[in-house]
């Protein structure tokens, strides 16, 4: 069993001035497309972009602390979509606040009835990965990365199951879920969002720019 210091030390957030990367992708490629242009990337631009492959075995094998230590050297974790849409990383971005940024145009995501996922993440078009995301997300000033941060650490009790003397946690996303009969933000394959909230197409027009004939989101 880890002590407690070993286990604030593995969630602890860096300050963002003391963060090494831009961004991160730590993950294996599974011959995936969007996964492997991240580690083509990744060898581009060094010092933007950590994105090292990882091993299930074998001394590059990253250990459980390790990895987190990692996740959280970067002001953005990127989140590609693995054998399925969803991806696990996008939810452990949340506990070491690291502004999650969605590369799977399929996802589905919880709560999305009630919640307003631009307030503290990104989804970026998959087939727009490349040295573009990489000079969008340098963009973003550390108080616009702030501001996420704090709504994320806000709606993180979400992700994790809890009794019910807790006040936060996914349940009550279900039970508002439940109570809510009208989508406020609806989330799709052609839809994307971006740091100050704005919701736009694929190729990055805003939404309320958006003219026939077009997908609707």
């Amino acid at each position: 069993m880890l002590q407690n210091s070993a286990k604030d030390d593995l969630v602890k957030p860096i300050p963002l001035s003391k963060r090494k990367y831009l961004a991160n992708f730590l993950g294996r490629a599974q011959g995936k497309v969007g996964r492997l242009q991240l580690l083509k990337l990744s060898k581009q631009f060094p010092d933007k972009l950590e994105a090292p492959e990882l091993k299930f075995s074998g001394t590059e094998k990253f250990g459980r602390i390790e990895y987190f230590q990692h996740l959280r050297n970067a002001k953005f974790c990127l989140a590609p979509r693995g054998e399925s849409s969803w991806t696990l990383r996008f939810y452990e971005a949340f506990f070491v606040e690291c502004v999650p940024v969605i590369l799977s145009d399929q996802i589905e995501l919880p709560f999305q009835n009630v919640l307003y996922y631009n307030q503290f993440s990104i989804k970026w078009p998959a087939t727009r990965i490349g040295v573009e995301l990489l000079e969008y997300l340098d963009s973003i000033t550390d108080t616009e990365i702030k501001r996420m941060i704090a709504r994320g650490r806000q709606v993180r009790c979400l992700w994790a199951y809890a009794p019910e003397s807790v006040e936060c946690s996914a349940m009550t996303g279900i039970l508002w879920e439940l109570q809510r009969k009208v989508r406020h933000f609806h989330q799709s394959a052609e839809t994307f969002w971006l740091h100050n909230g704005s919701v736009v197409s694929r190729n990055l027009v805003p939404f309320n720019e958006w003219r026939p004939p077009m997908l609707l989101p």
